[in-house]
């Protein structure tokens, strides 16, 4: 049997502080066996320290959803502006400690 999809709606609020948002060109993502972490730092030329601006930790499961919607929101937004060309030559801007945070 087909399951029907129901959309839930959400009431969500955001604050003014969060709504501005927080920019970031390098990620850091790590996991343990229960959650994984992902660390937006912002990296600046020339300074060999990168800021973490914001940490955020979710479960095995929904980080596997986060990945997915990135997937489909990625696959959408090439659809509508054109493929998203990657820079090999630049530092990358995801590092994987793939390992315990």
């Amino acid at each position: 049997m087909a399951e029907d999809k129901k959309e839930q709606k959400m009431d969500l609020s955001i604050s003014e502080e969060v709504a501005k948002g927080v920019y970031s060109n390098l990620a850091i993502l790590s996991h343990s066996e229960n959650e994984f972490f992902v660390d937006f730092a912002a990296l600046s030329p020339g300074i060999p320290k990168a800021v973490v601006r914001s940490r955020v930790i979710m479960t095995p499961v929904n980080a596997k959803r986060l990945l997915r919607a990135l997937q489909d929101n990625v696959s959408k937004y090439e659809e509508q502006f054109g493929v998203i060309k990657d820079r090999p030559n630049q530092m990358p801007p995801f590092m994987s400690g793939g390992g315990l945070a």
